[in-house]
């Protein structure tokens, strides 16, 4: 019988997590501050710690770091009721090896333990169907979500300032969407975690304008032999896919050049809309954006995930050229809501919505044509399709936490109006949304 021992000052939180531990069979130990729960890990070497990070004697860092001088092989998930980056880094740093946001659930424990836990003690392995394990749930993790130009500062520090990047772990694959600066940092995490194991990933690219692709130089794992990492794309507007990422690496913009790094880099041009990572199905769909770019739809056994970073809606777009050209405003229409109706299509009944709404609705009547989203178009496609989450992406380069604050607001309150269901959220660097079973997922329409 598996064993966790529950390091929490909170009796109720704890009596809480102790059930829950409980009704999967689970032997548990308690300790109501810091410092016992020292004494009770080194007595009795549990499989799984679970301590709160503020508490009174020895805070959860403190218990991280004196436990992880003595038991290196037990594994230890901190929680807390504030998600702050500096606390979760200085978590890891300290010897945790995942960091939860409370309330918790068993779904969000058991992901966890599976994830650190190569063969838990508590799920046998059918030994028909193999020994590698996948646990039954997806991560979804954002490292980038501005546009155009990093914007780090002080008016950026609750959303951060780092272009597109988004990781998502599901059935057993770690895949990376855009390699903009936010990629960066997932490079050192991912160096921390694996330490002299190979890391194998694939990296698809939405398209090759600089803020998805300039971080990439800077991907520590590219620079390790051991490291396998598979660059999918579509072929740029004028050369291929392989010549843009290897030329922001020549002299004289970069030291050292693509076909000198010692990682294992496999890029492929996509010439199918349809393919496959492992186990997860990928769709893809061309965006209205300067140039050739792609929208992603990536379905886990756990859900999808859409990935829409650069996308303009047509309907203003398309009567304003027709405008300027003296067409017929009509066939504008149709032609801009038959393309709607593709999207929508495309995004139906989707988990999580990650997508272009870089202005407000005033400031896209200045930028039409850009190639960018205005936030009630983006609020209004996401409700059509019936997408369970949406998060606001893209952020333009000139809106601080403030304003951002103000179109989450303004997204939230349009939701309302519209009498519908649709939980919204603006991008966040270090942000995770976790998503677990619960419906046959359907399939985007053709």
């Amino acid at each position: 019988m598996p064993t966790v021992l529950l390091i929490e000052d909170d009796d109720e939180s704890r009596r809480a997590t102790s059930e829950l531990f409980a009704r999967e069979d689970w032997t548990v130990f308690e300790a109501g501050d810091g410092e016992v729960g020292i004494e009770l890990a080194l007595k009795h070497r549990p499989e799984v710690i679970v301590c709160d990070l503020l508490m009174p004697k020895a805070n959860g860092f403190q218990v991280c770091r004196a436990i992880r001088q003595q038991l290196q092989p037990t594994k230890i998930i901190v929680v807390s009721g504030r998600d702050y980056g500096v606390d979760r880094t200085g978590a890891l740093e300290a010897g945790a090896d995942e960091y939860l946001v409370k309330p918790i659930t068993w779904d969000l424990l058991s992901s966890s333990i599976d994830r650190i836990l190569p063969q838990p003690p508590r799920k046998p392995v059918d030994e028909n169907r193999g020994a590698e394990f996948h646990p039954l749930s997806t991560r979804l993790k954002l490292w980038g979500v501005r546009g155009s130009i990093p914007v780090p500062g002080p008016a950026t520090v609750r959303y951060g300032g780092n272009t597109s990047c988004v990781e998502i772990r599901g059935d057993g694959e770690i895949i990376i969407l855009d390699a903009g600066s936010g990629i960066r940092s997932l490079g050192m995490a991912l160096e921390h975690e694996f330490g002299e194991r190979s890391v194998k990933l694939t990296l698809l690219i939405t398209h090759t304008h600089w803020d998805h692709i300039q971080g990439l130089p800077f991907f520590l794992p590219i620079y390790k032999e051991k490291n396998e990492i598979r660059v999918l794309g579509y072929e740029g507007a004028r050369v291929g896919l392989a010549r843009i990422l290897a030329g922001q690496m020549e002299t004289p913009f970069f030291p050292v050049s693509l076909r000198e790094l010692p990682g294992n880099i496999a890029i492929e041009e996509l010439k199918e809309m349809e393919f496959s990572v492992g186990k997860v199905r990928v769709c893809a769909k061309f965006a209205n954006h300067p140039g050739v770019c792609a929208g992603y739809r990536l379905t886990t056994s756990s859900g999808s995930v859409a990935f829409f970073p650069d996308n303009e809606p047509y309907e203003l777009l398309k009567v304003q050229v027709a405008d300027r050209d003296q067409a017929s405003v009509q066939e504008a229409r149709e032609f801009a809501k038959k393309e709607r109706q593709k999207l929508v299509e495309f995004l139906g009944s989707c988990d999580v919505l990650i997508m272009d709404a870089q202005y407000t609705d005033e400031e896209y009547q200045t930028h039409i044509g850009w190639g960018h989203g205005s936030l009630s178009r983006v609020v209004s496609l996401a409700l059509e399709a019936q997408v369970r989450k949406l998060i606001l992406f893209h952020h333009d380069p000139d809106h601080d936490d403030e304003m951002i604050d103000e179109m989450l607001e303004r997204a939230r309150l349009l939701v309302v109006e519209s009498g519908a269901t649709l939980e919204v959220e603006a991008a966040r660097e270090g942000a995770e949304v976790w998503l677990t079973p619960r419906r046959q997922q359907q399939a985007p329409g053709n």
